[in-house]
């Protein structure tokens, strides 16, 4: 799980399935609109987040009951 605070209040989140936390960054700054090309991801474990992006669809990040519970520093 990544988290992006931009300096105007903006909030991205992304994520990845593989141990390298720079595809969630990535993908926390293109939600935020930090970066304008949208990440490409290849989907490793068909999980609901990973078929949602691919699709271009909403992330179901209510799927997973602990992202709610996630404690996140304030900018």
């Amino acid at each position: 799980m990544a988290r992006v605070l931009t300096k105007d209040g903006r909030t991205g989140f992304g994520f990845s399935m593989r141990l390298d936390a720079t595809e969630a960054r990535h993908m926390a700054e293109w939600h935020a609109g930090v970066r304008a090309e949208r990440p490409a991801i290849e989907p490793v474990l068909a999980h609901p987040w990973e078929t949602a992006y691919v699709a271009r669809e909403t992330i179901p990040w209510d799927v997973e009951p602990g992202f709610a519970g996630l404690k996140w520093l304030s900018g």
